[in-house]
């Protein structure tokens, strides 16, 4: 049987992320309820970590440990990709002696390039064109709070960047629909969005973007990597802030979601963030629930 990874959404089936969610709400109340499952027990997970993160980290090597498994965690120092190896010469002796890798970096082609190298199944943590494991707790979430996002409207109110992408791959493969609202010249990629021309649009503004929404997503508007952008990008983005007054144009009912960390007073306010349509604080948690059903399915492919 080939090696499954998860680089993108688009490497599963329809069938099984649906499935993929559900289990990751079953392990979430296992875990609320106190039960002991260890189904990777003596199971090594490798964490290469070339951009550095809280939640990534903390989730991945709590789902481990929850799961009776052990986590390795490697910086740029602790590896000779830092050092000028090979991307395929660290994959080829790597996933020799671990049983599952994810990575955290910049470039995807070199997340690609890992993964045709790796004998066990790698995962995309995050790169600078894709984040598919963020997408996975944020649908988890939606679905725990408001049930099925098939048909739903999701607005995204940020830059055209890696999260916005994989809303774009989400947005096809759990059928909803999504509003794209980012200035000129921060659009998403032109072919990503093209693969899915019928769930996705990008409209003109905030406020066309957010009406009778029942999900308002947003990011910070400078990502890691683009420090010296900041400046620029504050008076690029300044009529993108996620406000009371545009929340108030999405559904009454409306959930607002932001992968974190956040910068209040930039892309959203703190009355949103800190208020009841919030739901940042879940969807953080809900990576580790939803990274342990990843986890399973790679590894024992139950799901």
């Amino acid at each position: 049987m080939a090696t499954r990874h998860f680089l993108t959404l688009t490497d599963f089936s329809q069938k099984e992320l649906h499935k993929l969610i559900i289990r990751a709400i079953e392990l979430k109340k296992m875990r609320q309820q106190g039960e002991k499952y260890e189904p990777l027990k003596n199971k090594t997970l490798g964490m290469v970590f070339e951009k550095s993160s809280t939640r990534t980290r903390v989730s991945f090597e709590a789902a481990m440990t929850h799961f009776g498994g052990h986590a390795i965690f490697l910086s740029p120092r602790d590896t000779q990709l830092g050092r000028g190896e090979p991307i395929e010469d660290t994959a080829r002796v790597l996933s020799r002696m671990v049983d599952i890798i994810m990575i955290r970096t910049y470039e995807h082609e070199k997340l690609e390039r890992f993964a045709q190298h790796s004998i066990v199944p790698v995962i995309n943590a995050l790169t600078d064109k894709f984040h598919p494991c963020q997408l996975l707790a944020d649908v988890q979430t939606y679905v725990e709070k408001r049930g099925n996002i098939k048909g739903k409207k999701v607005a995204w109110v940020s830059d055209g960047n890696n999260m916005c992408h994989s809303y774009i791959n989400a947005a096809k493969l759990f059928e909803f629909d999504l509003k794209i609202a980012c200035p000129e010249g921060h659009f998403p990629d032109r072919d990503i969005l093209a693969s899915v021309k019928e769930n996705c649009e990008i409209v003109g503004s905030p406020e066309l973007a957010v009406e009778n929404a029942d999900l308002v997503v947003t990011d910070v508007w400078a990502s890691m990597g683009q420090e010296q952008e900041q400046a620029a990008r504050l008076k690029t983005f300044s009529g993108y802030q996620i406000t009371p007054e545009l929340m108030a144009l999405a559904k009454p009912d409306a959930l607002f979601m932001h992968c974190l960390p956040a910068h209040r007073g930039e892309e959203v306010s703190a009355t949103v963030i800190d208020g009841p349509q919030s739901a940042v604080w879940d969807e953080a948690e809900n990576r580790l629930h939803a990274q342990k059903a990843l986890l399973e399915f790679l590894l024992t492919n139950v799901c």
